[in-house]
């Protein structure tokens, strides 16, 4: 693969993700959840499975504590997530999602479903299982950090 060919592939993948992370905020928004921005979205995705630390969500997001201390913060005011007694370091907060935030999760989850059934409606059903099944072997593991 050439330079050029590598180059539009590489922006297409990014105009694609981005477009996704827009259309999964947009519907959020249109389910009634103001306030919010996709960097909360993807700090629910690290929260969701049973909740992290201020430390964990930093690593998660790629961001420093403050930041992530912050953007809990924020969560906290809005009512999405609580913070915890850690059940294993005393020391520890656990930040976990509240019924607010879970709502927040499922319509997230809805808007993700709404934009990928579009994908289908251009390539078909069998074309973006393949896709997803290609991206996944390609895509790196770990955390999912928004664009700043």
């Amino acid at each position: 693969m050439h330079n050029s060919e590598a180059m539009a592939l590489s922006a297409a993948l990014l105009a694609a993700a981005g477009g996704l992370t827009q259309r999964i905020h947009e519907g959020v928004v249109a389910r009634g959840f103001e306030g919010l921005r996709p960097a909360h979205g993807f700090a629910f995705a690290r929260l969701a499975p049973g909740g992290a630390t201020v430390t964990d969500l930093a690593v998660h997001l790629g961001v420093t504590k403050q930041a992530a201390s912050q953007l809990v913060d924020e969560m906290v005011r809005k009512g999405y997530v609580e913070r915890r007694p850690h059940p294993e370091d005393a020391r520890a907060r656990l930040i976990v999602l509240t019924g607010r935030g879970w709502d927040c999760t499922r319509a997230a989850e809805e808007a993700a479903a709404e934009a990928v059934r579009e994908w289908s409606a251009v390539l078909g059903e069998r074309e973006v299982r393949a896709l997803g099944e290609q991206l996944l072997r390609i895509a790196p593991t770990g955390p999912l950090r928004p664009a700043w």
